[in-house]
């Protein structure tokens, strides 16, 4: 009986404990209970229970652990000073597979918040832990492990070249060919986390075979994955042309194209992303991108998307058309000023209307026919009106300038440009009037219609200062006619004329 009874007190004291993690766990998974548990101690109480004899304990005390120090940088590093982190790099050599999990999961809950705190991380020895648990034979400990890295990688290159010294990439990629679409998903997105500081890191992703391997899966039906893949091999093509190059000799166009009509907004925004990535780094690869019906792929996904999912593909087109004339006049053939001009008077947020300003100067710049092709949209009015506006950014108001500036300088079609010289401020108006000093010495037609427009009394009103380009554009516009009919329109002549009269009177 005395013995039954001894046993009775441990199997209670196993039973408060496994009780006690789990019900720490369960509440560390709502926000509002996480302040009254860490002013409990709940720290010091769960630390012990890591080297619990009974395994179910340990994982839980593990799970809890993690679960708060996801919540915030601060109960992160209370991890960190309670000196836990070593214990748990041990524990994942040694432990099941159920803890090796836990603990990997209180790993990237830590490195998640900082750099500083990703450092204490790789500080314990926990890269070479972590990159063990990737040969690992179950596949949710190789996606645990692989989590935590991607983890630590994103936060810098230094932190990042770390995780590729411990000799992780080889095996990332690996990952990557297990049937298991959850361990896809995350090691595409660790090796994406890995690629992105830098062309080293890159070129590190790309030697070990990733590239392969990401293009085979661009039309998975998973979405998740694919958001990954795309990111993945946007951030490698984005540091460089031999780079890019690569991405695109993986032969993932046009078929990636498909893509852009995703229903996941992630997955046409990372494809778009990608997009943009390769055509901006020359016009050969633009013209790669073109060829292969890119532009009118990104014109409709341009108009059926909004806010900043529409970036992407409003970039992609400024890139293209700013390399030639010819790849310019394909964005317009392929109808993309009207959406980048319905754009431009949708959107609200300024880096997405900045953007739409730049992408339309870089079409209207070439030539007067690309300005022409611009100027007819009714782009210029808004343009004004951006640059205008004293409550937007610093950012969009320089860029609708430099666009208004850009496409003004090219732009002969004078029916679209004479708004302006009633709108337009001094700064602008120079290279409004400028454009008019161009064309109506050569343009009979053109003079009569600037006189019946209000044209020409518009230029008399405009005060400027002797010598100064803009009274040298006034000066060549008011010699193309008489100067009886400049006199005409000039402010006051009214009034001379009336005076004129009762001096004619008088003298009768």
């Amino acid at each position: 009986m005395s013995q039954r009874h001894t046993l009775q007190v441990f199997e209670q004291y196993q039973k408060a404990r496994l009780t006690f993690v789990q019900s720490v766990a369960d509440l560390a998974t709502r926000p509002q209970n996480i302040e009254t548990l860490q002013n409990a101690g709940v720290m010091a109480l769960l630390r012990p229970l890591l080297l619990d004899v009974v395994p179910s304990v340990q994982q839980t005390a593990a799970l809890a652990l993690g679960r708060l120090a996801n919540y915030s940088d601060h109960l992160a590093e209370s991890v960190v000073r309670g000196d836990i982190l070593p214990q748990l790099v041990y524990s994942l050599a040694e432990q099941n597979r159920f803890y090796k999990k836990a603990a990997a999961f209180v790993l990237r809950a830590v490195a998640k918040h900082s750099p500083q705190l990703a450092q204490s991380v790789i500080d314990c020895g926990a890269l070479d832990a972590l990159v063990v648990c990737l040969e690992e034979f179950d596949p949710s400990v190789k996606e645990a492990a692989t989590w935590a890295l991607g983890y630590i990688a994103r936060h810098n290159a230094e932190l990042s070249q770390h995780v590729v010294d411990a000799g992780s990439v080889p095996l990332l990629v690996l990952c990557l060919q297990e049937p298991e679409i959850a361990l896809k998903r995350v090691a595409a997105s660790a090796l994406s986390d890995i690629a992105k500081h830098s062309p080293e890191l890159a070129q590190t992703v790309v030697d070990a075979g990733a590239i392969a391997h990401l293009a085979q899966m661009i039309l998975n039906p998973d979405a998740q994955l694919k958001r990954q893949i795309f990111s993945a091999l946007s951030q490698i093509a984005k540091h460089s042309v031999d780079l890019a190059e690569m991405v695109v000799e993986a032969e993932i166009f046009p078929a990636a194209f498909a893509c852009l009509n995703d229903s996941d907004e992630y997955v046409k925004k990372n494809c778009a992303t990608l997009i943009r990535e390769i055509v901006k780094h020359t016009p050969e690869l633009a013209q790669m991108i073109v060829n292969a019906g890119g532009v009118a792929a990104v014109v409709d996904y341009v108009a059926t998307t909004r806010g900043n999912v529409r970036l992407p593909g409003i970039m992609m087109l400024g890139y293209t058309a700013a390399h030639t004339e010819s790849l310019a006049m394909a964005v317009i053939v392929s109808k993309g000023i009207n959406q980048l001009s319905i754009a431009l008077n949708e959107e609200t947020e300024d880096h997405i209307l900045a953007a739409t300003a730049w992408a339309l100067g870089q079409i209207g710049r070439h030539t007067p026919e690309h300005a022409k092709a611009v100027a007819v949209a009714n782009v210029l009015p808004k343009l004004l009106q951006l640059y205008m506006r004293t409550d937007l950014s610093e950012d969009l108001q320089t860029k609708s300038k430099k666009a208004l500036k850009n496409i003004l300088q090219k732009c002969v079609y004078l029916p679209v440009l004479e708004p302006l010289l009633h709108e337009a401020s001094p700064n602008i108006l120079k290279h409004v009037v400028a454009q008019f000093s161009k064309v109506l010495p050569h343009d009979p037609k053109a003079r009569r219609l600037f006189v019946t427009s209000g044209g020409l009394k518009k230029i008399q009103e405009i005060k400027t200062e002797e010598g100064s380009p803009l009274a040298e554009y006034i000066n060549t516009i008011n010699s193309c006619f008489p100067e009886e009919v400049v006199k005409y329109y000039s402010p006051g002549y009214a009034d001379e004329l009336l005076e004129r009269v009762d001096h004619h009177g008088n003298r009768a």
